[in-house]
């Protein structure tokens, strides 16, 4: 398989960061990388033009890296609930998705893409979750995210299904087991 070697313009996930020289297969340098000026070709010219940048460069991480954590620090505090239509055990028609997170991000005042946000599956089931929100390579805040049912369904609705369990199974002394034990004897 044909490798090649370029030069990262840009952080990329797996990959590695800004200013490396990494080793990929020729495809994903010539339809990914280098089209989207994520990377250059790792020529003499280049690196020498990059080491001539490295300064410049490394005020801009710098910068990025300082806004990422004052944006983090503000949203520390930043806690998001969702209310989803819920059927029965509470699992949601429909998820809440990594879009929806960022959307909701949105509408509390921080631009945030879509793919910053780290949700490993969709969220189907109500209940409390931590989501990874990556501001920088090197800065993550933590998100709390509450998924409820409609007007509180989820809540009533999974303690009539415990309670009605409860009132199904046979309790200790019922001698419904009983029962059952002489009749696997016989």
């Amino acid at each position: 398989m044909a490798t090649t070697n370029v030069l990262l313009r840009e952080d990329v996930e797996h990959l590695g960061a800004r200013g490396e020289i990494v080793k990929v297969k020729a495809g994903y340098a010539r339809n990914y990388l280098l089209p989207r000026k994520l990377a250059v070709e790792a020529t003499p010219g280049n690196v020498k033009q990059i080491e001539a940048e490295r300064g410049a460069l490394l005020k801009k991480e710098a910068k990025e890296r300082a806004g990422a954590e004052a944006q983090s620090a503000q949203m520390g505090g930043l806690r998001l609930n969702f209310e989803r239509k819920v059927g029965e055990h509470g699992l949601l028609y429909g998820s809440v998705t990594a879009m929806h997170i960022a959307d909701a991000i949105k509408e509390q005042g921080y631009e945030i893409d879509r793919r910053r946000v780290s949700l490993p599956e969709p969220i189907k089931e109500t209940g409390e979750y931590t989501v990874s929100v990556r501001l920088h390579r090197e800065v993550t805040v933590e998100i709390p995210v509450t998924v409820s049912g409609e007007g509180g369904a989820q809540t009533a609705g999974a303690a009539n299904t415990a309670s009605d369990i409860a009132e199904a199974a046979p309790a200790p002394g019922d001698g419904a087991g009983e029962e059952s034990a002489d009749t696997a004897q016989a």
